[in-house]
């Protein structure tokens, strides 16, 4: 699966941390966009889509939540809640994010501008898409 975690060099002294993100080395594209999600409700769950293109590194900057992740050949869950660690997703992996904590603040960094129709919304037609070529 096109994903992988990314440590985060968290500086800091007894005033506090900091974390750099710097294109070319610890951020490996070059950011277009950056967004972030806060104050989701209990119970509510976001993403269900994937991109054709867009390449994504995202971080809880702070709280936590959780990811369900397919590229249409296997699933994997993942538990994020360190903001010195960011989650690399690449193009065609399907994202859920759910059971978000109360005072989640999930950041988000694109190596493109927002573009409609680099989203695949339909879970079935992200399968179809997936699926290798001797399997059609």
């Amino acid at each position: 699966m096109n994903i992988k975690l990314l440590p985060l060099q968290k500086h800091g002294d007894d005033r506090g941390s900091l974390i750099a993100l710097e294109e070319g080395r610890n951020v490996p594209f070059t950011v277009r966009r950056v967004y972030y999600m806060f104050e989701t409700k209990e119970g509510v769950r976001r993403g269900f889509h994937a991109h054709k293109n867009l390449k994504q590194l995202v971080i809880a900057v702070r709280g936590s939540c959780r990811f369900l992740l397919d590229d249409g050949n296997e699933q994997i869950e993942l538990f994020l809640d360190n903001p010195a660690q960011g989650l690399l997703l690449e193009a065609m992996v399907w994202r859920e994010m759910y059971d978000f904590s109360e005072d989640c603040v999930l950041m988000v960094l694109a190596d493109s501008l927002y573009d409609e129709s680099d989203y695949v919304r339909d879970k079935a037609e992200f399968l179809a898409m997936t699926k290798p070529a001797n399997q059609l």
